[in-house]
């Protein structure tokens, strides 16, 4: 037997690509649960040869991944994932990693406004993440003047200091970050950008995502259902722009699942709370530059345009998601409500004095 199989079973990657994933997009076989852990424990190792790996991941985007494959990897992942649960118990916003491109990134001043309005939120994020290697959380908190080099108990006591707290992928999921380099060299998403924004450092009992179409929301909320390290009560899913966790102008698709109940879905209406802008009214050219200044301008009361508008459903969606409101009007209520008072500004200074 070799070494190899010694340590880890009988499905070296290579044999999974030529008797079960490899042979093309409409005849290719699902991994089992047991094959699927073996194969991302031994990615995460470094033990495939560079090639197979890159045949590995491209055979798994071509099939697309089973809810049992994806709970798998999670499951193989979470085995290095450190984390540390604060006392509050947010909502865990998992945004593509790789980031925007084109409009601003609302999350960080969202989720201070849903702080403000009572709703705790945490963030997670890597740094220029393949295959885009656009901004995310990080590069919008650097630019704001936060730390985001933070050991997962300094981002849980961060979040229950301010009611937002960040957490930073390479000191909460170092396996995963050290995949980085073999990622970029793909030039295509693989299944790890999928997994790595169900990563959950904080423990929260809620997770909002991102889709571009409703059979993934099912997907991913059937993963969490099929996974054994992924302990959450509620999902909720939505269409956001460019992949990200910010919701579209006009109609954005949201789909939630809580333990024990079916997931349903519904629309957000952007029009029908007086917001009259589209996409590209949020369109900036320097998404972490000026996704800071207008987080600022936003929680400082000096902007009530279409930038402010977009602020205030997106924490609408998460004092929603947490349950702090019925639905998105009294979310809405409660955002301009922190908004109007100045506790959201405040929540921003207090994140800067972390």
């Amino acid at each position: 037997m070799a070494r190899a199989t010694e340590k880890y079973g009988d499905w070296p990657l290579k044999r999974l690509m030529t008797e079960v994933v490899g042979s093309g997009h409409k005849s290719a076989d699902d991994m089992t649960r047991a094959q699927a852990a073996e194969a991302f424990r031994r990615v995460l190792d470094g033990e495939p040869d560079p090639t197979t790996l890159g045949a590995f991941w491209l055979a798994n985007r071509w099939k697309r991944n089973t809810p049992e494959e994806l709970a798998a990897f999670i499951d193989m992942m979470d085995e290095g994932v450190e984390t540390a649960a604060p006392d509050c118990d947010p909502v865990d916003c998992g945004a593509n990693y790789d980031g925007k491109g084109r409009s601003a990134v609302f999350g960080v001043a969202a989720g201070l406004v849903a702080a403000a309005a009572g709703t705790p939120v945490v963030a997670h994020s890597g740094d220029r993440v393949p295959t885009q290697k656009q901004d995310a959380y990080k590069h919008v908190l650097d630019e704001l003047g936060v730390r985001t080099d933070l050991a997962p108990a300094e981002s849980a006591a961060m979040t229950d200091e301010v009611g937002f707290g960040f957490y930073y992928r390479p000191n909460f999921a170092p396996g995963v970050e050290d995949l980085h380099d073999r990622r970029d060299r793909m030039g295509v998403r693989t299944f790890v950008n999928t997994i790595e924004t169900l990563a959950n450092p904080a423990e929260a009992s809620t997770h909002l995502g991102s889709f571009y179409h409703l059979p993934y929301a099912k997907r991913i909320i059937d993963t969490f259902q099929e996974s054994e390290t992924a302990d959450v009560d509620r999902v909720v899913m939505f269409q956001g722009m460019e992949g990200y966790d910010d919701v579209r102008p006009g109609s954005t698709k949201v789909a939630v699942w809580s333990a024990g109940e079916e997931m349903h879905d519904f629309d957000v209406e952007t029009p029908e709370y007086g917001m009259d802008f589209e996409s590209e009214d949020l369109h900036v050219d320097d998404v972490a530059g000026d996704s800071a200044a207008i987080t600022e301008a936003v929680l400082e009361g000096d902007r009530e345009d279409a930038f402010a508008d977009a602020v205030a459903v997106n924490a609408a969606l998460r004092i929603y998601a947490a349950g702090d409101a019925d639905d998105i009007r009294g979310g809405l209520e409660r955002s301009r409500e922190a908004l109007d008072g100045g506790a959201a500004a405040e929540r921003l200074e207090a994140l800067r004095s972390f």
